[in-house]
C-alpha cells in the first residue's frame, strides 16, 4: 500500500514539474492521482499570462492528469486579485496579448488606450510590443498613472529579433518616467500564493510548494514560511543550488517523488 501524502494541500507549478512542453513528466499523473485518492487536494500555477486558466485546464486533462479551469492559478487571476483589492476604481493600459485583454475586459475591468484616462498601466509578456504600446504606456505614468506587473520571465524571438521580457518593460518605463513599481502579480508574489491557498481552503503551514525554479517556485514559498521541494526535472540543477540564497525544503529528481 502507497504512504499516504505528507502534506493537507499541493501546490505544483506546470512547465518543468508537471510537464515539459507537451510531454507529461514520468510519474507525474500517478503522483496526483495518489494525492487525490487520499483526499488532498490540489492546485497548479503558472506565470505566464499566454493562456487562459482553461487552456492550461485542457491541456492537464489531455496529458491525463483531469482538472478544471478552478485547479489552475496564472498570473492574470493574480494580477485580477489585486487590481480589485488595490485600484478597484482603474481604468487600465494594458501591455499584453489580445487573449490576456480579453480576459480582463470579461472580468469588467475598464481598458483604454487614451494616456488622460489611465489610471493604472501593467506590463505583461507580450510578442506585439512595439512602439506606439511603450509610448502609450510612458504618457500615461508621466500623467501619474500607477504600473503593476504581471510576470514575464523570457524574452521571444519575434522578426528576427528579440522583443524585451517583462522586466525589461519595467526597466524601461521606471528609467523613462520615474515611476514606482507598485507590485508585481506573479510568482514568487505573496499575492499569486494566496490565490493557490485560497482555492485549496488548507492553511498555508499543512501544503507544500514544488517547483523546479529557485528565483520563482521556491522563492515564493520559503518567503512565506511553507514547505518547498525543488525538482531537478525543469531549469534548475543540482550545481545551481550552491550559489542560491534561497533554499528549498527538499530536493527531488522529479515529481513522481512527491511526498
Amino acid at each position: 500500500m502507497a504512504a499516504l501524502p505528507r502534506y493537507d494541500g499541493y501546490i505544483f507549478d506546470l512547465d518543468g514539474t508537471i510537464y515539459l512542453g507537451d510531454r507529461l513528466i514520468p510519474g507525474a499523473r500517478e503522483m496526483v492521482e495518489r494525492i487525490r485518492a487520499a483526499g488532498r487536494p490540489v492546485v497548479f500555477l503558472s506565470n505566464k499570462p499566454l493562456e487562459p486558466r482553461a487552456g492550461y485546464a485542457l491541456k492537464l486533462t489531455r496529458l491525463g492528469i483531469p482538472a478544471e479551469p478552478e485547479d489552475v492559478i496564472n498570473s492574470t487571476l493574480s494580477l485580477m486579485h489585486l487590481l480589485r483589492d488595490a485600484e478597484p476604481q482603474a481604468r487600465l493600459y494594458v501591455i499584453g496579448e489580445p487573449r490576456l485583454l480579453a480576459e480582463l475586459t470579461e472580468a469588467g475591468f475598464c481598458l483604454s488606450a487614451r494616456p488622460d484616462e489611465v489610471t493604472v498601466v501593467v506590463a505583461a509578456f507580450d510578442r506585439t510590443l512595439d512602439y506606439t504600446k511603450l509610448n502609450i504606456a510612458h504618457q500615461a505614468l508621466v500623467r501619474g498613472a500607477r504600473l503593476y506587473a504581471t510576470n514575464g520571465d523570457r524574452t521571444c524571438p519575434v522578426r528576427g529579433g528579440a522583443i524585451p521580457d517583462c522586466a525589461g518593460v519595467i526597466a524601461f518605463l521606471q528609467a523613462t518616467t520615474g515611476c514606482a513599481l507598485q507590485a508585481v502579480a506573479g510568482k514568487p508574489s505573496r499575492h499569486m500564493l494566496d490565490a493557490a491557498l485560497a482555492r485549496l481552503g488548507v492553511p498555508l503551514e499543512r501544503c507544500l510548494m514544488v517547483g523546479d525554479r529557485l528565483a520563482t517556485d521556491i522563492a515564493m514559498g520559503a518567503s512565506a514560511g511553507m514547505d518547498t521541494a525543488l525538482v531537478l526535472t525543469g531549469v534548475t540543477r543540482e550545481v545551481d543550488l550552491q550559489a542560491s540564497t534561497v533554499g528549498p525544503t527538499i530536493v527531488l529528481a522529479s515529481v513522481a517523488d512527491c511526498p
